[in-house]
């Protein structure tokens, strides 16, 4: 693509972009001063831009670098997002790619630079709507570095369709490759395509949706948080059989992106209504025995559950505020959930993925 055509690629995806906030904002009336950005703030965002997960022994996390800085964006507060970047850039793009290091502890630095496949994403889409929301065309050129990234080391062609690994290392091996559904970002699988033209964005989505019609367990037919790809699809060894903090989001990314239906929301609504008027709500299902959580789920993923349940209807002024003394994972489900119900109220619906679903992908599970 020339410089030229680049150029009015970029200039056409600024309107596009700001005609959406535009929308959403004149819905919601979100921006820079709601109260839940600045709490998640105080409470997760040093001062120098490290987003601290307080569930995880204080550590940061490519992840959540990524869901902060798409929250800044989102919020329009340009100081936080480059405060994020600043310290992203420096503390976990250390690899010598342009993938992110995905764990960095307090005193010891970046602990793992594996990277993670849903913090690459999620960086690179936030500085996309950064370059593109600000004019600033430097972001847009890091996330399409990223998301090239991305593309050309993390992409896999099985008989499920084209599939993206979690991290560079650990995860396709001889005896199966697992895969984690959450990590198909699919609002941000939508967008990367604007500054890295290809097909395989819209490929990978579609074989996502085409994963989820038949990787489903246990009683009420959901998701493994972590799912292990043969000829024969299960959840996979090494991890609790469950559907659970990684899988929760999963729902939220379908509505964010206008890709659900009935029949994909359907495990979802019937697991959490299942639980109405339950003392607490699970916050995971064992898979293979339909045990459930005792402890209950934080703010965060009861307010995915409510969502899901007033869906079509859902709208972020429906879900509570952000409440003192949650968890950073929490806060984030809550945040990124009114997110998404604020953006799909002024987005329109997107063109029908054609992807994986055709010959030689495999429709087959072990229940």
């Amino acid at each position: 693509m020339s410089v030229a055509a680049t150029a009015v690629r970029f200039a056409r995806a600024v309107a596009i972009r700001a005609a959406w906030a535009a929308a959403a904002l004149l819905a919601t009336g979100a921006g820079a001063a709601d109260p839940d950005w600045q709490a998640f703030k105080e409470a997760f965002v040093a001062q120098d831009g490290r987003v601290v997960d307080t569930g995880q022994g204080r550590i940061s996390h490519s992840e959540g670098q990524g869901f902060a800085m798409l929250l800044a964006v989102h919020h329009d507060d340009r100081a936080a997002f480059d405060r994020l970047w600043q310290w992203t850039r420096q503390n976990l793009q250390v690899r010598g790619d342009s993938l992110v290091a995905w764990r960095w502890e307090p005193g010891r630095g970046a602990t793992d630079r594996n990277n993670a496949s849903d913090g690459d994403l999620l960086v690179a889409w936030s500085l996309l709507r950064a370059g593109e929301k600000w004019t600033v065309p430097a972001h847009a050129e890091d996330a399409r570095r990223i998301a090239q990234d991305v593309r050309k080391k993390l992409l896999r062609r099985t008989a499920h369709g084209l599939v993206l690994l979690p991290g560079l290392e650990g995860f396709d091996k001889p005896e199966g490759l697992t895969v984690n559904l959450s990590y198909w970002v699919f609002p941000a699988l939508r967008e990367l395509g604007r500054v890295d033209p290809a097909p395989e964005w819209e490929e990978l989505a579609g074989s996502g949706l085409a994963m989820l019609k038949y990787s489903y367990f246990g009683r009420w037919g959901l998701p493994p948080d972590w799912l292990r790809l043969g000829e024969r699809v299960a959840p996979a060894d090494g991890f609790p059989p469950r559907f659970g903090y990684d899988a929760v989001r999963i729902p939220v990314y379908l509505l964010w992106s206008r890709q659900e239906t009935p029949a994909l929301l359907k495990p979802y609504r019937e697991f959490w209504a299942f639980f109405a008027g339950a003392r607490v709500l699970p916050a995971w299902t064992n898979l293979n025995d339909d045990g459930v959580d005792s402890h209950g789920a934080g703010q965060g993923m009861r307010a995915v559950a409510q969502a899901v349940g007033e869906y079509p209807d859902a709208i972020a002024d429906s879900l509570p505020a952000l409440g003192r003394g949650e968890s950073y994972y929490s806060a984030v489900l809550l945040m990124l959930c009114k997110m998404a119900l604020r953006e799909r109220a002024g987005m329109p619906a997107p063109a029908a993925v054609n992807g994986a679903s055709g010959a030689g992908v495999v429709k087959a599970h072990t229940k």
